[in-house]
């Protein structure tokens, strides 16, 4: 049997800092390439559960949703222990597992980090950690940067970003692109690419406002092949961090690939109310609200995507498979060119545990996009 592992630092990154926030948090990487988030307390945990469920149901017909999963990391239900089946984790791809020397970035986006039905203490909480938020509308959270000279890694967390002021921000964020010796203007071009695909998405939809989520920026450290030569390609060696994070010793024996049926309702109405009015728990694959709305339809008449994803979970060779692919049409055949070079960055959108339904544009999340995106361009020509 193929023991589970940590999953890298540079993947832990993905999620949550669990050492700088000092939270209970596990990330485990499942033998067929897929990582395993462990599913946070109600109504954190069952919400964001939600949320992946509903914008992945093989029912989905809604446009939005459909073209959103292009900006997401790809969802393959839930997962449980057979000796703790009541611990669920979200299985879900690991946007890193391509890279062979993976720089990662976590940045929340939005003017607040806190939802409106945060406590007084939770909104003045969250204010005190970054009072800029609302100004400069996006905060990084933490980066992993390799450096070509060194062969080695640098990292800030969120201590580093909360340090960053309006006349250090870009300086600041530059430092995920400098490798040592250059400024990786392809990665710098490539992410704004990306980043401005996400900002199109939010202002061409009224259905959705997101708070404390983030975007999570990859790109490979190796620098892009010169004509003398050609790096390699492949999937990178992952190093476990065993420091990182505490694991559950009994989820760690096992690697069974169980299936959990997760009978809920996706509706955004359901997620509502499950927070307006308090939820209640068996375990977290069993979640009901205190109050079921009557009329669960008046709140969520934009979304027509009922019915459950699938509970079948991925045997690994269609993940192996798909990385394959993407190896190939990538650079198997020769030197990529330039517009392929984008391919070599990811940008996806993380942490769904605040997500609500919406009948206007997320102004907050386009704000810190726009910022983001002015920050970037002048990265990008200083």
């Amino acid at each position: 049997m193929t023991p589970f592992t940590l999953c890298s630092y540079s993947y832990i990154l993905l999620f949550c800092f669990c050492i700088a926030e000092k939270k209970p948090a596990c990330i485990l990487q499942h033998p067929d390439g897929t990582v395993l988030k462990q599913l946070q307390p109600p109504p954190r945990g069952p919400r964001e559960m939600q949320f992946y469920s509903m914008v992945y149901a093989e029912d989905c017909c809604d446009p939005c949703l459909l073209d959103l999963q292009r900006h997401l990391p790809k969802y393959f239900g839930t997962w449980s222990s057979p000796e703790s089946p009541n611990e669920l984790y979200l299985k879900l791809e690991d946007v890193t597992r391509r890279f062979q020397k993976p720089c990662i970035m976590d940045v929340k986006i939005g003017q607040k980090s806190y939802d409106p039905y945060a406590s007084y203490e939770k909104r003045d909480q969250q204010i005190k950690k970054y009072p800029l938020m609302e100004e400069i509308g996006f905060l990084v959270l933490g980066m992993r940067v390799y450096k070509v000279n060194s062969d080695g890694y640098d990292s800030y967390d969120q201590h580093y970003g909360r340090g960053l002021l309006k006349d250090t921000v870009k300086d600041g964020l530059s430092k995920f692109f400098y490798n040592g010796t250059s400024l990786r203007k392809d990665a710098i071009t490539a992410s704004i690419l990306k980043v401005q695909n996400i900002l199109r998405w939010f202002e061409g939809q009224i259905q959705l406002t997101f708070y404390a989520s983030s975007l999570l920026f990859v790109y490979e450290g190796l620098p892009p092949p010169n004509p003398e030569g050609h790096i390699p390609r492949g999937l990178p060696e992952k190093t476990t961090y065993a420091a990182c994070c505490e694991p559950n010793e009994d989820v760690l024996e096992h690697n069974n690939n169980v299936c959990v049926a997760v009978p809920l309702d996706y509706s955004l109405s359901t997620m509502y109310t499950m927070h307006k009015k308090g939820c209640t728990r068996g375990h977290h694959g069993n979640v009901t609200a205190a109050t079921t709305d009557p009329n669960p339809q008046a709140h969520n008449s934009t979304w027509k995507c009922p019915g459950l994803v699938s509970s079948e979970q991925p045997n690994g060779n269609g993940v192996k498979a798909q990385l394959e692919e993407e190896e190939v049409g990538e650079g198997g055949r020769g030197e990529p060119q330039p517009e392929q070079r984008a391919s070599e960055v990811e940008v996806r959108m993380i942490d769904f545990a605040h997500v609500f339904p919406s009948e206007s544009q997320d102004q907050g999340y386009i704000y810190g996009l726009k910022h983001l995106l002015e920050v970037l361009q002048q990265i990008l020509h200083q």
